[in-house]
């Protein structure tokens, strides 16, 4: 079988998508045998685009020049374009000073210095390219890469997932946080597959995968404001990963 050549980019990001495929230690020496990680500045070095790949998986949202020539070339490059992690799929925490003026986070932040050079307000990579499948998660887990990776060698990408995280937390028989300890969880309305990995550990959902397509707004709504949270505090939850997710 010929080897799968792939591409792995990073734009504004934390790093940690990547780090997540790097921490597959016990699964990289048999990926190694079938892939062929041609461009991954994190992992490889010389990072330099050359050829034509099977498929780029990019990680981060666009907030600078270089940014944005370097996904417009794995675009052209590549079959299928991968957005990994809900930066590169909605804009992430990155995005959350959007309606702010630039040039005074700029100073806020680097003072003087011109060191942040030239950048504009985070956008996911949907809004510049044509994205052929999305894998979402602060960061994805790491079943989800491998399955990625899987049905690439196949020829075919991930089958998207619609329901939300309550539906794992149901699965796994977890106790609600929502109703049984009237804590703020956006399990109702957040994109599941990451197997309600935080309700599990009883931790209320944080919404960083992303709205569910099957999600109940208003059902959930009514919820929160028995609750005792208003339409404001889920709003400033849901917008902390997805900035144009509004109740």
């Amino acid at each position: 079988m010929k080897r799968l050549r792939i591409a792995i980019a990073g734009l504004t990001a934390c790093s940690g998508c990547q780090l997540t495929l790097l921490n597959c230690e016990a699964e990289l020496p048999q990926l190694l045998e079938k892939v062929e990680f041609h461009f991954f500045p994190m992992a490889c070095s010389p990072a330099i685009l050359q050829g034509a790949y099977d498929a780029a998986l990019v990680e981060g949202c666009l907030s600078m020049p270089h940014e944005h020539e370097l996904l417009l070339a794995l675009r052209d490059t590549c079959r299928y374009l991968i957005a990994v992690g809900t930066c590169a799929a909605w804009g992430g925490v990155a995005a959350l000073k959007n309606g702010e003026d630039r040039e005074l986070l700029r100073q806020q932040v680097y003072g003087e210095s011109r060191v942040a050079g030239e950048t504009s307000a985070p956008r996911p990579l949907h809004a510049v390219v044509k994205v052929d499948a999305v894998i979402c998660g602060c960061p994805p887990e790491k079943g989800e890469l491998l399955t990625l990776i899987a049905g690439l060698l196949r020829g075919a990408l991930p089958t998207p997932i619609s329901y939300p995280v309550c539906t794992e937390c149901r699965m796994r028989e977890n106790l609600c946080l929502l109703t049984e300890r009237s804590m703020l969880c956006l399990g109702p309305l957040t994109l599941g597959g990451c197997n309600a990995r935080c309700p599990s550990l009883g931790v209320p959902c944080e919404g960083c995968r992303g709205p569910a397509a099957e999600d109940n707004l208003a059902e959930a709504m009514e919820i929160y404001l028995q609750k005792g949270y208003d339409s404001h505090a889920v709003g400033e939850r849901l917008q902390r990963f997805c900035p144009g997710w509004k109740p």
